[in-house]
């Protein structure tokens, strides 16, 4: 939960930074790009690293590697000397540390809970993300309102320092591992199981199709707060945390949700929902609305990433679990790279205004097609039912 706040602090920090520093779309955007850019092309490769070595010492690495990026960001920023190209370039450092933590951190998952309590696991991870979503915005701007941008950086180093000491003490259990296999051939095997298995398959083309327009929300966030509504970076904040609120109750409602429509009308209603919200955000320059809106789109956010995540954990063996969901963050972070830059150019070039309606179209015309690639409701069927 700590380690999940700071990095929503950070957040607020780094787009808010941009902001001032070069407030153009494309820039604003960037950002965004800057994080995500690396896990497209990494993912894959350190999801083989993590399913070779020791996971408790790879995120331990990791941890300190993040710990010493966000503390220099921070010195930078409070010295006065950052730019928009080193704030760029820091945030490109930080994704690569993130490529490992994440895809790394999600394998581990089910070797810390028992397998019909993965749903759970899953779920109460995404509450915790969404409460730090909820309430990290809010302080965030809070703290950059009153000291600057640097006290968002400074707070996720001591995060990460956080993570680190509870690394320190997790004791890990010896696991079957790939190491026998080249480097080479445990990459093929893995990519071989996600094109073959058909739900891995789905589940891949499923992020796609949702994040692709769907990120023309935090592409553009920051803008619409300052240039739409006339906030502030405590308005910025409250307008994120709102996104986190929606996500928190739909975390609630998800499993009930799953039982009576299935996974699979879960996810095309909720991403036609998320079009909704976003052409509202567009349409409106009133504060309560684009706030209402908001909700609804953090709801339907994480309806649909949560269902195709907890999908993708259960389908895949517990031996290849790192390279398959190094597949499912190279499938997201494509999505969110090539939608900032596409939504940050097309704002660029026509309007905020006109960029969220578009998208918003795009999106209504994606959930229609995910209909056709149908993840199944077997898995939840089976294990969703626990986290009531």
């Amino acid at each position: 939960m700590a380690s999940n706040l700071g990095t929503w602090i950070h957040e607020i920090g780094a787009g808010w930074l941009m902001t001032s520093l070069d407030p153009s779309p494309s820039m604003v955007a960037a950002v965004r790009t800057a994080m995500a850019a690396p896990i497209v092309f990494l993912a894959i490769p350190v999801g083989v690293l993590g399913d070779r070595v020791d996971r408790r010492r790879l995120l331990i690495l990791t941890q300190l590697v993040l710990c010493a990026t966000t503390a220099t960001l921070s010195l930078l920023t409070f010295s006065g000397v950052i730019t928009a190209w080193m704030l760029l370039s820091l945030t490109v450092v930080m994704g690569i540390g993130m490529v490992v933590h994440v895809p790394v951190w999600q394998a581990a998952v089910p070797e810390l809970v028992p397998r019909n309590q993965l749903s759970r696991a899953v779920a109460l991870g995404s509450i915790s993300f969404n409460l730090a979503r909820a309430v990290g915005p809010a302080i965030g701007g809070i703290l950059i309102a009153a000291a600057g941008a640097w006290i968002a950086f400074a707070m996720n180093a001591l995060s990460f320092a956080g993570v680190v000491a509870v690394l320190v003490m997790w004791r890990r259990d010896r696991r079957e591992s790939t190491r026998g296999l080249s480097f080479r051939m445990a990459m093929y095997q893995g990519l071989r199981f996600v094109v073959i298995n058909k739900t891995m398959r789905h589940v891949i083309i499923g992020v796609v199709l949702f994040i692709l327009p769907a990120n023309a929300l935090w592409s553009l966030l920051p803008l619409v707060a300052k240039e739409r509504l006339g906030w502030d970076a405590g308005g910025f904040g409250f307008l994120v945390g709102c996104v986190g609120v929606g996500a928190v109750v739909a975390a609630w409602i998800l499993p009930r949700l799953h039982r009576l429509f299935g996974a699979d009308r879960t996810i095309a209603v909720a991403m036609a929902f998320f079009a909704l919200g976003l052409a509202v955000t567009g349409w409106s320059t009133t504060g309560w609305i684009v706030c209402l809106a908001t909700l609804l789109m953090g709801a339907t956010w994480m309806m649909t990433l949560t269902t195709l995540n907890a999908t993708a954990q259960m389908t895949l063996p517990g031996r290849m679990r790192a390279r398959g969901m190094g597949c499912f963050l190279t499938a997201m972070a494509f999505s969110m790279t090539s939608g900032s830059i596409l939504w940050g150019q097309l704002a660029e070039h026509t309007s905020i205004q006109t960029t969220q309606l578009i998208a918003a179209a795009v999106l209504v015309a994606t959930a229609t097609v995910s209909l056709s690639f149908k993840i199944g409701n077997r898995v939840h069927q089976e294990h969703v039912g626990t986290t009531r």
